[in-house]
């Protein structure tokens, strides 16, 4: 782990401590928790498939269209 210093308002340190306390665990270790929750929750979604451009503006509506031309074929 690398280390760092942060800075907060008096009022924030003592509710870090107190909800510390109440919860058994580090000061440190609460805001490791709030930091990665952070992160992850700003991350852009990964897109399901993937993604291309096809050129073609119509094809999403055309596309069991095209799919059944040609299907069956080798």
């Amino acid at each position: 782990m690398k280390k760092t210093t942060v800075y907060l308002p008096e009022e924030l340190k003592a509710e870090l401590a107190r909800v510390a306390g109440e919860a058994g665990r580090s000061e440190a270790d609460l805001m490791r928790d709030a930091i990665g929750s952070l992160v992850r929750e700003s991350r852009p979604p990964r897109p399901r498939l993937p993604l291309f451009e096809s050129g073609d503006e119509t094809l999403a509506e055309r596309v069991d269209e095209e799919l059944a031309r040609g299907f069956g074929e080798r």
